[in-house]
């Protein structure tokens, strides 16, 4: 039997892996700092209480895990200082917890705001930023950082401390670069969109696959029109099968808040005020 320790279990995300990651040989060790639903009978969760930035509870909830799926963070824009403690030193904690522990594989949730100031190669000459790097199969997964916030800056250090940890003791780490992961797409982000269940497709490949060391993954599904490769996460055994045009029918149209950045990888996060909580 394999436990997984899911971290922010509670958000969004954590609650769609809770429905779909559960498995005949597998726990899901389930940390929040705010409350979770309590486990249904028969359930294979386990339901823990902590902050991330407490070093003690985060190495107990390490202790006897096989992996560790970290998606605990600020989900956007805050005050410097917010980020700081939980998306950066919150990371750390995690990752040096995980090396004490003796846990073999983390996956990291990164997000497209890490890379969010590249711009698609057919909005020209507007909105102003850097032409995305091309590849065979669209941006490649790997390409360097450039993030559109305080919030997307700490989602590359996330990823540069997974890569530090991956190296220097040996771990496997992979970083997801996840867009908009909602049940159901907005004109907006269509492009960008990660179905819940590719997202469990997507974390599942991570922690079954035979890879390791470090890798940056991009976390959308098979979208008609998605600019970003999925080659690298094929490469793993990350097969998408969801694509947002067959939400079209109830999508949310397009708004005069995010016409003028679309085009951009970051969206509306390019233009947001830097430090102020959304």
């Amino acid at each position: 039997m394999r436990r997984i320790l899911v971290t922010g279990a509670g958000g969004r995300i954590g609650n769609y892996l809770r429905q779909r990651l559960p498995g005949p040989d597998r726990i899901l060790r389930l940390l929040d700092v705010g409350p979770q639903t309590a486990p249904a009978p028969g359930e294979p969760v386990e339901v823990l209480r902590a902050d991330l930035t407490d070093a003690g509870a985060v190495a107990a909830a390490c202790a006897g895990v096989d992996a560790v799926v970290h998606l605990a963070a600020l989900r956007g824009e805050d005050t410097w200082e917010n980020i700081l403690r939980v998306n950066v030193d919150g990371t750390r904690t995690l990752l040096e917890a995980a090396r004490v522990a003796g846990v073999p594989r983390v996956v990291l949730a990164s997000s497209i705001h890490a890379a969010g100031f590249y711009r698609r190669p057919d909005a020209a000459p507007e909105p102003a930023g850097v032409p995305a790097p091309a590849g065979a199969d669209g941006v490649p997964s790997g390409s360097v950082p450039r993030p559109d916030s305080y919030y997307g800056w700490s989602k590359a250090a996330a990823e540069s401390l997974g890569s530090l940890y991956a190296d220097r003791f040996g771990m496997t780490v992979f970083a997801l670069r996840i867009g908009a992961c909602t049940t159901t797409p907005a004109a907006w982000n269509r492009d960008g969109w990660l179905s819940p269940d590719d997202c469990a497709r997507l974390v599942d490949a991570c922690l079954t696959t035979d890879a390791t060391g470090f890798r940056v993954l991009w976390g959308v599904s098979r979208n008609r029109d998605r600019w970003w490769s999925l080659a690298e996460g094929a490469e793993i055994g990350y097969d998408p099968v969801d694509d947002a045009e067959a939400h079209t029918a109830g999508m949310t149209p397009m708004d005069d808040a995010h016409a003028p950045t679309v085009g951009l990888l970051g969206g509306t996060f390019c233009t947001l005020p830097l430090g102020r909580p959304r």
